[in-house]
C-alpha cells in the first residue's frame, strides 16, 4: 500500500515538473527562495501593528515565530523518521524530470517545511485579519500555495510532501490561532 502511494506520488510529481518550461525558471527560483519574501513579512508585521496594536502585534509576533519553530521542526522529524529520498536523489526518477534547484538541499523531503511554514503563516495571519481584510486569507492561502508548487517545479519535493506539509501548516496554525486568542484575552 506504501508503495503505491510512493508511485502514485511519482507520476503526479513527473507531470507537475515536467509543466515547467525553462523560460520561466528564473521566475520559480525566485518564488522558491525564502529571501524573496522578507518584506512581505515585514508588511506583515506592520499591517498587524496597525490594525491590532502593539500589544496584539507583539503577541501575535511571538505566536507566529513558535509556530513557524513547531512547525519547522515537526517536519525535521518526520523527515528524518521517513527518510523518503527528495526528487533529486532519488535513483529510481533521474533523468525523468526538471532538477532545477537541488544543490545543497538535504537528502530527505517527506514533508515539506516550506508548505507546513508558508500555509501555517496564510491562514494565521489572514484569520486573525479577518475582520479588516475578509478577503485577505484567500490571497494569502494562494501565495502559500504557489510557494508550495514552487517545490515541486525546481524538483525539490514530490507532491506529497507538499500535501502533508499543507496539512501540518493547517494543524499549527489552528492551534496557535487558538494560542493566540486566549493570550489576547489574558493579556490585554
Amino acid at each position: 500500500m506504501i508503495q503505491d502511494y510512493f508511485n502514485w506520488d511519482a507520476h503526479f510529481f513527473l507531470f507537475f515538473n515536467n509543466l515547467g518550461n525553462s523560460q520561466w525558471d528564473w521566475f520559480w527560483l525566485i518564488v522558491t527562495d525564502k529571501k524573496t519574501w522578507i518584506p512581505l513579512y515585514v508588511f506583515f508585521l506592520v499591517l498587524l501593528y496597525f490594525k491590532l496594536g502593539w500589544k496584539k502585534t507583539l503577541i501575535a509576533g511571538i505566536c507566529i515565530a513558535l509556530m513557524i519553530t513547531c512547525a519547522d521542526q515537526f517536519t525535521n522529524i518526520i523527515k528524518n523518521h521517513f527518510q523518503r529520498l527528495r526528487p533529486c536523489y532519488n535513483p529510481d526518477i533521474q533523468g525523468l524530470f526538471r532538477p532545477i534547484d537541488c544543490e545543497g538541499r538535504g537528502r530527505f523531503g517527506f514533508t515539506s517545511a516550506h508548505a507546513s511554514n508558508h500555509i501555517a503563516l496564510a491562514i494565521f495571519i489572514g484569520y486573525i485579519l479577518r475582520k479588516n481584510y475578509k478577503w485577505l486569507i484567500y490571497v494569502l492561502i494562494l501565495w502559500a500555495l504557489l510557494i508550495a508548487y514552487s517545490r515541486v517545479y525546481v524538483g525539490v519535493h514530490f507532491t506529497g510532501d507538499i500535501f502533508f506539509g499543507t496539512l501540518i501548516g493547517i494543524f499549527f496554525s489552528y492551534f496557535f490561532i487558538k494560542l493566540y486568542y486566549y493570550l489576547v484575552k489574558k493579556y490585554t
